[in-house]
């Protein structure tokens, strides 16, 4: 069976690292880590099989896509990529948005995420085998 590719897209180095070392530490993970959504678009040619995307993306001055923004184009991207959003946000309204735009799952980041965002990706990496099983 072939490593699941997973894009982690945050503007904090820290979180990329710890994510990175997190699942470059699993078997059957492989990871590609940037800090834009720009970069992530323009590396959907890879194929990625799941991305960790966080809700806020460089500052007001940067002009970079917001994590909003990023999710819409994903989407508009013809591909079916399952987007799990990360955030500090724990506005319902703003959960409720990004599922709305398609976003699989929203995780908050809380003293737990990684525990829960392990989980998350476990979790549908299993119903994507019982899907094709």
């Amino acid at each position: 069976m072939k490593n699941r590719l997973i894009f982690f897209v945050d503007d904090d180095k820290m979180m990329l690292n710890l994510m990175e070392y997190t699942f470059k530490c699993r078997e059957g993970f492989e990871v590609k880590s940037y800090f834009s959504g720009e970069e992530c678009i323009d590396n959907l040619k890879l194929g990625p099989d799941l991305i960790v995307l966080d809700y806020i993306l460089g500052d007001e001055e940067s002009n970079s896509m917001s994590g909003l923004e990023t999710l819409q184009k994903i989407n508009n991207s013809g591909k079916n990529i399952p987007v799990v959003i990360l955030s500090r946000e724990k506005s319902e309204e703003l959960i409720q948005e990004f599922i709305k735009y398609g976003a699989k799952k929203y995780v908050i980041k809380d003293d737990f995420f990684i525990d829960t965002l392990i989980e998350t990706i476990d979790n549908h990496f299993i119903e994507l085998n019982q899907q094709t099983v």
